[in-house]
């Protein structure tokens, strides 16, 4: 199994970002891939997740309205689209994956993959 994210950068307040995440290893139907991220000093956040099988979404309430995860199952591929970012939206951003059903932290989650930075900062 690999997950490795890609995309992140230097954004200012209020622009928007799209990371991305390529998959192999698994299949979709068995596994739910999400989103974490993980600020210095600060514990592993849930962001959002993309369940197994019929695809259901579910946001921290932290990105709720602000960003949007989908999958291209053709391209074993997950993203993660995000505007109006803010400083603290700052961190090195994960993606992983789990078998079954979407949770919210990051204990149950079986494959990891190498994180992808995020500043947001004028």
């Amino acid at each position: 199994v690999q997950l490795q994210a890609y995309g992140g950068g230097l954004v200012q307040p209020g622009g928007s970002l799209r990371l991305s995440c390529a998959y192999s290893g698994f299949t979709v139907d068995d596994y739910s891939i999400g989103w974490f991220r993980q600020a210095p000093g600060k514990g592993r956040e849930g962001i959002s997740c993309i369940s197994n099988s019929v695809g259901a979404t579910v946001y921290a309430d932290s990105m709720k309205g602000r960003a949007t995860i989908s999958r291209d199952n053709a391209k074993n591929t997950l993203y993660l689209q995000m505007n109006y970012l803010k400083p603290e939206d700052s961190a090195v951003y994960h993606c992983a994956a789990v078998y079954g059903g979407c949770y919210s932290g990051p204990g149950p989650w079986d494959y990891w993959g190498q994180g992808t930075q995020v500043t947001v900062s004028s």
